[in-house]
């Protein structure tokens, strides 16, 4: 007897690679915070340990601006991961973009990278975002 059901047969699975997808890129974006807040707290710390009013100023600057560029570049992947998650057909093409991106970032990034480009670039997944949006369920 033969059986022809196979798990992976039309556009469901696809939907548990794209909210993977999503929160892979919500976590990874996550943690890119977390840095912020820590090389934050390290610089300007360092600075205000010193007692040297100079090197507070400095450091407060540096701790400030680094902590800041972590922060724009993690925006996006938290922006796009939510938007993927809502099914927004803008956050697949943000989210494809930031896995090209994310291939430059070794190891982590590479792997998250070839699996958002994957995923995201299947027919199937193009055809979930092409059908017409499901109304939210009301509690």
């Amino acid at each position: 007897m033969s059986t022809n059901s196979s798990p992976d047969v039309g556009p469901e699975p696809m939907e548990k690679h794209v909210t993977a997808v999503a929160v892979l890129h919500i976590a990874l974006s996550s943690l890119n915070l977390l840095a912020a807040i820590i090389v934050f707290l390290a610089v300007v710390g360092g600075g205000i340990i010193s007692g040297d009013q100079e090197a507070m100023i400095i450091t407060t600057g540096v701790g400030s601006a680094i902590a800041l560029i972590l922060i724009l570049l993690s925006a996006p992947g938290i922006i796009g991961g939510i938007a993927l998650l809502k099914w927004q057909s803008w956050a697949r093409y943000l989210v494809l973009a930031l896995g090209f991106v994310n291939l430059l970032h070794i190891p982590l990034g590479t792997i998250l990278g070839v699996y958002t480009i994957w995923a995201l670039m299947k027919d199937e997944t193009v055809t979930l975002f092409r059908r017409e949006p499901q109304p939210a369920s009301q509690n």
